[in-house]
């Protein structure tokens, strides 16, 4: 296994298969996303166009098993800065890191952190004082959960996150079964680097 950050021209070769893999992981609980390569390339043409973007790859041989993605907030979408609005904090200071998907059968190895590191070091390096990330809320009781399913919490609080109280985004995918994309609530957690 191989875990290595990529960025310009090697991050561009990867977003294909960043989109296939995010296709498929975010396909379960709690994304549920009915997702498709033509949404998927339009919404990863935000990593193209800013210059501080990271994937950060995990590699079974040459195969692409994993991605994390990062982008300083400003750069990203929106919807995601919005979420701070009076909350006195200054977007420029915060790396967001966007998603990280693993195909199971590599899950539980140490490349999450891998993956928090790298995108870490990468805010640093850009002058970043904060990393943050959001996760999609949904009900305790949603028909889809499925049993013992346990949340990242205790994961991401090792790190060093928590959770920003009232600090929300709304962001638009298609759930499986659903004939049009719907707002999802996702609860932004961060950390001081």
């Amino acid at each position: 296994m191989r875990v290595a950050p990529l960025t310009g021209p090697a991050l561009q070769a990867a977003l294909d298969d960043v989109a296939r893999l995010r296709i498929a992981v975010f396909r379960d609980w709690p994304y549920l996303y009915d997702g498709d390569l033509d949404y998927e390339r339009r919404y990863l043409e935000g990593y193209h166009n800013s210059p501080g973007a990271v994937v950060v790859g995990a590699f079974d041989g040459d195969r692409l098993v994993g991605a994390a993605t990062g982008t300083p907030m400003e750069d990203h979408a929106a919807e995601f800065g919005a979420a701070f609005a009076g909350q006195g904090v200054d977007l420029s200071a915060i790396f967001y890191c966007a998603e990280s998907v693993l195909l199971p059968d590599y899950r539980g190895r140490g490349i999450g952190h891998a993956f928090f590191d790298k995108r870490e070091a990468h805010a640093r390096a850009l002058g970043r004082t904060q990393a943050a990330f959001c996760a999609v809320m949904r009900p305790e009781d949603h028909p889809a959960r499925p049993p013992g399913y346990r949340p990242l919490d205790a994961f991401w609080r090792g790190r060093g996150y928590a959770p920003l109280p009232g600090v929300v985004a709304r962001f638009g995918w298609k759930d499986l079964g659903e004939a049009a994309e719907s707002d999802k609530p996702l609860q932004f957690w961060m950390r001081a680097l």
